[in-house]
């Protein structure tokens, strides 16, 4: 299965470090962030799961659900979470998916089908493409896509960057310019002509180019 923005994101059930899920039901009607990582143990992932645990609370203002994967078992999982304590001051907070099997790695074509053994026969390089992040809107439906290098760092506060600008442009007809952070000013989509646009906008806007018309924030 090939993934794109705009796809329903895959339903699965899995054992976590906080029980059985069914991923669809998990979300339920807000939004979920899921990201993967191709090994327990590894010091990339283990900065990174430390400072998801610190914005846990930016997402849940958000109405944002955070779940983890790792090609590995969920006791795995627990005695990394020990070591993530100790080194970056908050274990994980959210629960840990158990993908020993690969079984959810594939189904999110971060690895291939025919991809063989257990998490125990496999290296962090052979699971190196398991370094994606998912933001998964209420309808189910795949709204961010951002795949990394295991020698690269995710930046999370972006992730919270874009889930501002996912769930306005969702409320408003805007779109969101080149470094947009919350509170700046916005674009109204070419989509709204100008005549729906003064219903919508009755402060009114900028027209810089008949194509570009910027406005506040809608609130």
């Amino acid at each position: 299965m090939t993934l794109r923005i705009g796809s329903t994101a895959p339903d699965f059930t899995a054992r976590t470090t906080e029980g059985d899920i069914r991923f669809h039901n998990w979300i339920g009607d807000g939004w979920a962030v899921l990201f993967s990582h191709p090994k327990d143990f590894t010091p990339v992932c283990t900065t990174e799961l430390g400072y998801m645990a610190k914005l846990k609370a930016e997402f849940e203002k958000r109405n944002v659900k955070v779940m983890g994967l790792s090609v590995d078992t969920v006791e795995d999982h627990r005695r990394w979470s020990r070591d993530i304590r100790e080194t970056q001051g908050q274990a994980p907070n959210y629960p840990m998916i158990g993908d020993s099997d690969l079984k959810v790695a594939k189904l999110y074509d971060m690895l291939p089908a025919d991809a063989n053994g257990g998490a125990q026969a496999r290296t962090a390089m052979d699971n190196a493409t398991v370094r994606n992040v998912y933001v998964i809107g209420p309808d189910k439906k795949i709204k961010l896509m951002i795949a990394y290098p295991m020698s690269t760092g995710r930046n999370f506060d972006e992730v919270l960057r874009v889930i501002d600008s996912l769930q306005l442009t969702a409320r408003h007809s805007v779109a969101t310019p080149v470094n947009w952070a919350q509170g700046e000013d916005v674009i109204i989509v070419p989509a709204v002509s100008d005549e729906d646009a003064r219903r919508k906008f009755p402060g009114g806007w900028k027209t810089v180019k008949p194509y570009m018309r910027v406005v506040a924030q809608p609130r």
